[in-house]
């Protein structure tokens, strides 16, 4: 016989339980079923947000932004998960994203390759694409602006130097900070990575912007390709 969630006690209800200590104190599945509303005739909305955090693929991590990345179709494919109840999810989750970001980045001034990752590491590290970001910053290593300036695969995305520069030179910003991000987790820096920065560098030298760093985002990980050569050179 299915226990229906109206015949739980007050204090295992997730709406109740929440009411009575707090949103802290649900776990993840009991937040899901608040969000979900109502299960199935053969399960409590609670059971089907435990079915929901089984299709974490890596389920060592006990977080939800996995979520961000399954599609309305993957969730869906659950009994008990409709098209509203889906987008629902989709778009507490895309509120959580955006919460997460910087409410203004604007004159924030940057002081290490930590600074940067703090940023951006949220928006970054669970994308399946990479993504490279232009950062655009004055003389006193404060944010103007964060452009997107090109969008790959899963290991590589093409971006043209004459561009990049180009955006710069448009808005006379006299330094820059590039960032991308690789989709495996893995923020070891490519052959590609080194060679690309090396000459976006020396393109940067002759127009008079300097390329501060650029930063490879993984997942709760970041490499300074400055800072990398800069070891060798010191080797």
């Amino acid at each position: 016989m299915t226990i229906k969630i109206k015949e739980l006690p007050s204090a295992e209800r997730p709406y109740e339980k929440l009411e009575l200590y707090g949103e802290k104190n649900l776990s993840n599945a009991e937040l899901l079923a608040i969000i979900i509303k109502s299960g199935t005739k053969e399960e409590t909305s609670v059971q089907l947000a435990q079915k929901i955090l089984k299709l974490n693929e890596n389920a060592k991590e006990d977080n939800l932004n996995f979520l961000r990345n399954i599609s309305i179709e993957e969730l869906m494919q659950i009994k008990g998960i409709g098209k509203v109840k889906a987008i629902q999810l989709k778009a507490v989750c895309e509120l959580g994203v955006r919460m997460s970001k910087p409410s203004n980045y604007k004159k924030i001034k940057i002081k290490s390759p930590a600074d940067i990752a703090k940023i951006l590491m949220n928006e970054l590290r669970y994308e399946k694409k990479e993504i490279v970001k232009l950062i655009i910053l004055n003389n006193k290593n404060e944010i103007q602006k964060i452009l997107n300036v090109a969008i790959g695969g899963s290991n590589f995305a093409n971006f043209c130097v004459t561009e990049i520069l180009g955006e710069a030179v448009k808005i006379k910003a006299p330094k820059i900070i590039l960032i991308h991000n690789h989709p495996s987790g893995d923020s070891k820096p490519s052959k590609n990575d080194i060679e690309i920065t090396a000459k976006l560098y020396d393109a940067a030298n002759m127009v008079g912007v300097e390329l501060l760093d650029h930063l490879v985002i993984g997942n709760m990980e970041y490499t300074s390709i400055m800072g990398e050569i800069a070891k060798k050179l010191n080797n």
